[in-house]
């Protein structure tokens, strides 16, 4: 008898969870709201600069040799915000980007989420109510996975052609922000209420510029990138060089289980600084 009731109260239980989850599915159709966007991951850890930099602020024969970096290529890097940080403070960077031996300017339009207590589909959920839901081809949903925290990234890229032929210089602040107005993603522009983001933007000027450094190695069958970004410090009186490594994979275990890896690979060699930092934040803050 207590067997047959057992059986019962299961085949009870999963029918209520199958009516519970149709009804949501339901929902969901009636509200015409399509699924969440699939994220890719890039782990992202700060390393520490008198251990990993030389004198002349390169990194140091045991780093390259332990990730087989090769040469150091060149970045220049600006934001573009108001003074009073208006874009920032309702999540959006705007990027103005010049890499070495590319013959394009690279612009990038990102909305940040923070995630809460690792819970990564709660944000996607929030980023789908805003707007992006997987059925947008034109932005891509990255989880930044720090070393003690994570930031829901939904990035748009596009390029400018340009006849540097490869050099590495950025136009004038005036020349970029009118790239970044005519590259204008609709999303941005009438963020909180027509025109918003082109306003925001049309009223902003650069912060920056930053010549980054970036290495590209390997480690654990991963691509990794090591930067260097000689950044103002608070006093501004000087430079303070953040020096990260990052790597990027689509695969939330992938990345879970190699960040605990390299987490503990760098602690032992003396070279993590176990803390989180956004390069982005800290352009904001001292130009």
């Amino acid at each position: 008898m207590k067997h047959w009731l057992a059986k019962a109260s299961a085949v009870f239980l999963s029918a209520t969870l199958l009516v519970s989850v149709l009804q949501a599915s339901e929902t969901v159709q009636a509200k015409g709201q399509e699924a969440n966007m699939v994220p890719s991951y890039e782990v992202k850890l700060l390393l520490d600069s008198t251990q990993v930099l030389d004198g002349n602020h390169s990194l140091t024969p045991a780093i390259q040799s332990e990730f087989s970096l090769s040469s150091p290529k060149q970045v220049n890097v600006e934001y573009f915000d108001t003074n009073n940080l208006n874009l920032d403070a309702q999540g959006w960077n705007v990027r103005f980007r010049k890499k070495e031996n590319k013959d394009n300017y690279e612009l990038n339009y990102k909305k940040r989420y923070a995630i809460q207590n690792e819970d990564i589909q709660a944000a996607l959920t929030l980023a789908n109510s805003e707007g992006f839901d997987i059925t947008d081809d034109n932005y891509e949903a990255e989880v930044d996975w720090g070393y003690g925290k994570q930031t829901l990234s939904i990035s748009l890229d596009k390029k400018v052609s340009t006849s540097l032929n490869g050099a590495l210089g950025l136009p004038s602040e005036a020349v970029a922000r009118g790239m970044l107005l005519d590259k204008l993603p609709g999303k941005l522009k009438d963020w909180s209420s027509s025109n918003w983001g082109k306003t925001q933007l049309q009223n902003s000027r650069a912060y920056g510029p930053v010549l980054a450094s970036k290495y590209e190695g390997s480690w654990n069958g991963l691509e990794v990138d090591v930067e260097i970004w000689p950044i103002r410090d608070a006093a501004g009186t000087g430079v303070e060089r953040i020096v990260e490594i990052s790597f990027k994979t689509a695969d939330y275990n992938d990345a879970s289980t190699n960040r605990t890896a390299l987490i503990n690979s760098l602690n032992d060699k003396g070279w993590l600084v176990p803390a989180d930092g956004l390069k982005t934040q800290l352009m904001l803050n001292r130009y």
